[in-house]
């Protein structure tokens, strides 16, 4: 996820584009630029870290343009430097650009490209879009765009100004969010409101498939045909604090609702990466699965996708454990260690210590240039984009994702699937992410249910097979935000101990969508009924006897048993996060918790 900020008017762009790129900082925060058009030349600035570098970078320089356009980077293809900074330009410097997205056949562009005689300078995807842009420039910037997304796949946002044309700046949005804010004799353009509202609170949210050109005097919208789009302006209500979280109460329900998102880019960032691993997967014969918290959990619910899939057996420790038991490990263990950060000190640590005993490392992170993805043999990334509540919500969701698709991709590199089938089930399991999307419409009722159990002193969670770990991540959440004492068990262990606490005030929280485990988990439920136990249940649309045996029903959509993970945590996102709100807490900022654990 980056930040795109852009403007056009009678004042100085400089300052206009450096305020509104701090309020885009949760969107990128590894590097950040500006291009200019001053005096018919264009001029560009980038720094590697926060946007205070640039902000430095400029001081005590005279600059008074009147167009330009910013952008704060978090990374995904190139580690963080100056030279993978946007603004991107071409080799003449007449086209600069900023981006935020993914470009999946840019590999195959940068070669057809480079034949073609352009030279490159980074490491990203985005400098193709500039370099094609260019290549099809005849005089008119808008056709040279028109053209250029033709070729393109992916999910993009991206601003483009030239030397050639200095009184305009043209947008594209497909995928990534874009908006237009309308001011007198000036123009903007960001990923997202905040960015401008201390300028203007009228706007043009673009839809996907939607080109703008601004001047400082007007704006006009076309589709990628390059036909004219009438656009309604949005009078932006919300004061700047709740604009930041993008018209959420809480960063928290904010990145629950950007789950599909997270899921989509994180399948799309896969695809686009190397997938040629640096060992040879028939001489692994064990894959041990390190990380913490909810990463943790992650690594349980993959256990199950790599045993299946893979025919691999896997083994999740706690990764604050591993350094101290004595694990057995050589050179054909797999090491999967998770960080949402990549700076968990213990799942470092951890990976430090079984590289040292001849282990091949696989960092599964959600920051480019983070200490483990430096540490490890080999990072596959998430792409989650900033999270900045301290609970985990999209980022697990982004890890579960990760973990599917790793699942079956050592499937295929050890011929127990074909490549056609392993891109058929990529194809398949993109539309996870509209099923998530239709789940978060319980939002609401999870708000009303919620009000009814917010007082109970403790709750448990209870699931079988792949929705155990779910059971734990739903406990997890609601301890961490409510601080309301919760547990999550394998269903079946309820007869060894737990089922003793279970009396007519005791809330019971059963994730039961019709999978494998199904009548298993139903004689489970009767067994919570006969002591009087509160049952909320999880379960598929249209289960009639799951609703009729509890006292709160919540139907999810239906989808392969085997993704249900994906499904079931999010009402339980929901449903901690409605409790913590309604009891008066910090949801983003828990007591005792925070971001990142950096030391052991």
């Amino acid at each position: 996820m980056c930040g795109i900020v852009g403007y056009i008017g009678n004042n100085n762009a400089i300052p206009v584009i450096l305020k509104a790129l701090e309020k885009l900082t949760y969107r990128g925060y590894d590097s950040a630029g500006i291009a200019i058009i001053e005096k018919g030349k264009l001029v560009v600035e980038k720094k590697v870290g926060k946007i205070r570098e640039l902000i430095r970078a400029l001081w005590g320089k005279s600059y008074q343009s009147h167009i330009g356009i910013g952008h704060t980077r978090w990374a995904t293809h190139g580690a963080p430097s100056v030279e993978n900074a946007h603004p991107q330009t071409d080799e003449g410097k007449n086209f600069a650009i900023v981006h935020n997205g993914i470009i999946e056949n840019y590999q195959e562009l940068k070669e057809e490209l480079i034949k073609k005689g352009h030279k490159f300078q980074s490491q990203t995807d985005t400098e193709v879009i500039v370099h094609l842009i260019a290549e099809y420039y005849k005089g008119n910037l808008l056709e040279a765009v028109l053209k250029a997304i033709k070729r393109l796949k992916g999910a993009f946002a991206f601003a483009v100004i030239s030397t050639f044309e200095p009184d305009k700046i043209v947008a594209v949005k497909k995928g990534s969010p874009l908006i237009v804010g309308l001011g007198k004799g000036e123009n903007f353009l960001a990923s997202d409101i905040p960015a401008i509202l201390p300028y203007t609170r009228n706007v043009i949210p673009l839809d996907d498939g939607e080109i703008a050109v601004l001047t400082k005097d007007s704006v006009d919208i076309f589709n990628f045909e390059g036909l004219p789009v009438s656009k309604e302006i949005f009078v932006v209500p919300w004061d700047i604090l709740s604009a930041e979280k993008g018209g959420f109460k809480h960063f928290m329900l904010k990145e629950i609702f950007e789950q599909p998102k997270a899921i989509s880019d994180t399948i799309g960032g896969f695809l686009s990466q190397d997938l040629n691993l640096p060992f040879d997967i028939k001489n692994i014969n064990r894959i041990i699965t390190i990380a913490c918290g909810s990463s943790y959990h992650a690594g349980l619910v993959g256990k199950y996708w790599i045993e299946k899939n893979a025919k691999i057996p896997n083994e999740v420790i706690y990764a604050s454990e591993f350094r101290y038991a004595d694990v057995p490990i050589d050179e054909n263990t797999l090491v999967l260690a998770i960080s949402q950060s990549g700076e968990t000190a213990d799942t470092r640590f951890a990976a430090l210590s079984a590289k040292e005993k001849g282990a091949t490392v696989v960092g599964i992170v959600n920051v480019v240039g983070s200490s483990l993805d430096r540490e490890a043999d080999f990072t596959l990334y998430t792409h989650a984009g900033p999270e900045i509540s301290v609970a985990a919500t999209k980022t697990y969701s982004a890890q579960l994702t990760l973990l599917y698709l790793i699942s079956i991709l050592l499937a295929h590199k050890k011929n127990l699937i074909s490549k056609e089938d392993f891109y058929n089930r990529i194809d398949e399991f993109k539309k996870i992410a509209s099923s998530v999307e239709k789940t978060l419409q319980l939002n609401e009722k999870i708000s009303d249910i919620a009000s009814k159990y917010k007082h109970s002193s403790s709750i448990l969670f209870m699931g079988r097979w792949l929705n155990y770990p779910t059971a734990l991540e739903g406990a997890l959440k609601l301890k961490e935000i409510s601080y309301i004492h919760a547990e999550g068990y394998p269903a079946g262990e309820m007869k060894h101990g737990p089922i003793a606490l279970i009396d007519e005030n005791m809330p019971v929280v059963i994730i039961a969508p019709k999978d494998r485990v199904y009548d298993k988990i139903l004689s489970n439920l009767e067994e919570v009924l006969s002591r009087k136990g509160r049952v909320i249940s999880v379960g598929f649309e249209g289960d009639k006897v799951l609703k009729q045996k509890s006292e709160k029903f919540l139907s999810i959509p239906y989808t392969d048993e085997e993704w249900t993970p994906l499904i079931t945590v999010v009402p339980l996102k929901l449903f901690a996060y409605h409790i913590a709100d309604q009891l008066g807490l910090d949801v983003d900022q828990p007591r005792n918790l925070a971001k990142t654990v950096t030391v052991e």
